[in-house]
């Protein structure tokens, strides 16, 4: 996949068939929309194009919006790459790309500097100034223009339609099994190792703090998680187990993200980590002193570990 920025776009480009989005996640149901663009791309024998944003549309039109993203933009284009996509074009999405009409959108962005031939659009898909405008509206300009706009069929899971939104629903609740099934893949958390209490040291379980590389990227529910731990300069991904929370039995106050490697020692502070998400093992709680807390230890890297070889098998089947 070839990602290219907006601005060195070339106005010759090849013709190609489109589909635009901000893709947070890159899960199975935009990979259901982009089989769709690729089919359509080789059937007209064109090449194939993702158009996506370099900021989330609301960050621009809302100055006080905090996005809660599912991916980096770098983590957006490496999955994209993975979907068979020809090319990626990234949008500077600011003032005057959101002042654009639909109508304006599609001649001179897709169709004049991008070549779209072909547009298929989400089947919940709105872009342009104020998002007023709907398929009905994108068919007529597509026709005024010559471009062929294509409605594409929504992926349905358990009687849900995949999207982004979906998926932010299941991490904020912790159901991060629901969240893999719909990405088709771990969720990820990534950032660098930074100092903390060691309260966990004295108790057999040493953490590593980590502080997120993104604000922006979504952060779990609070609670105890089975997670795959890659660390820089490691081979291989590491069993682990990850609490998300404030500490209640020491009276923290302060949300904390705190791995705790699983049969493994060195010294890891600012080295960059990153967690995946495998399964959720129970709720934050106050425990009545650090003895109870430590055999409750015990039990949850126990747990973390018989998920974590069943996950192995199931990536084996």
């Amino acid at each position: 996949m070839k990602v290219v920025r907006y601005n060195n776009v070339d106005d010759t480009s090849a013709p190609c068939v489109v589909t635009v989005g901000f893709f947070d996640g890159v899960h199975r149901g935009h990979r259901y929309l982009i089989k769709q663009v690729t089919d359509e791309a080789r059937r007209l024998g064109t090449e194939s194009v993702v158009v996506t944003f370099d900021r989330h549309p609301r960050q621009v039109l809302g100055c006080d919006y905090r996005p809660r993203m599912l991916n980096t933009l770098e983590e957006k284009t490496a999955l994209l790459a993975s979907t068979g996509i020809d090319r990626c074009v990234i949008l500077p999405f600011d003032e005057a790309m959101s002042r654009l009409t639909a109508s304006e959108f599609m001649s001179t962005v897709l169709r004049d500097k991008i070549g779209a031939r072909a547009l298929v659009t989400g089947y919940d898909n709105r872009f342009g100034r104020n998002r007023s405008d709907g398929f009905d509206d994108y068919v007529r300009y597509g026709d005024e223009i010559g471009m062929a706009v294509i409605k594409a069929k929504p992926l349905v899971l358990n009687g849900v339609s995949v999207s982004s939104s979906v998926i932010r629903s299941f991490i904020e609740a912790g159901e991060v099994e629901m969240a893999a099934l719909c990405l088709e893949s771990h969720y990820t958390l990534a950032g660098r190792v930074v100092a903390g209490e060691h309260v966990g040291s004295g108790m057999g379980y040493p953490t590593a703090n980590i502080e997120p590389d993104n604000a922006d990227k979504l952060i779990p529910a609070t609670g105890v998680y089975a997670v795959w731990v890659d660390i820089e300069g490691v081979t291989g991904r590491c069993h682990a187990m990850m609490n998300i929370g404030f500490r209640p039995t020491f009276g923290g106050t302060r949300k904390t993200l705190e791995v705790h490697i699983l049969n493994f020692s060195g010294d890891i502070y600012g080295r960059r980590i990153t967690v995946s998400f495998v399964g959720h093992l129970r709720t934050e709680r106050k425990f009545r002193g650090a003895s109870e807390l430590a055999n409750q230890l015990h039990e949850d890297a126990r747990m973390a570990i018989e998920i974590l070889e069943e996950d192995i098998k199931k990536t084996k089947e």
